[in-house]
């Protein structure tokens, strides 16, 4: 486990970088958590994680072809926002575990 300080508040991330709490999860974390792999989220970013916890807490399984059908953005969008693994990055940046489908 690693530990993040943002704002003074201290979360846990686990040995990939995931929070380890998602109930600890605001913008402030899921921004230091992008920037420790190199981008800068947008509001589109942000839409897109919201998004995702969404479906994450409503029980549904998160996949790339549901965000590319949410009207948010479309698949070739998506691996633009959040490249190297659109739907592996983009649940780490919103505090969400790491999905059964990402390796």
């Amino acid at each position: 486990m690693k530990n993040l300080e943002v704002n003074g508040i201290i979360v846990q991330l686990d040995d990939d970088g995931y929070l380890a709490d998602s109930s600890q999860w605001n913008e402030d974390i899921a921004k230091a958590i992008a920037e420790n792999e190199g981008i800068e989220l947008t509001d589109k970013h942000m839409e897109v994680l919201n998004y995702l916890r969404d479906l994450y807490n409503s029980g549904e399984s998160l996949t790339i072809r549901k965000v590319g059908k949410s009207g948010i953005v479309d698949i070739k969008g998506f691996y633009k926002l959040f490249p190297k693994g659109p739907l592996k990055l983009a649940s780490k940046f919103a505090g969400l575990p790491k999905p059964t489908s990402c390796v």
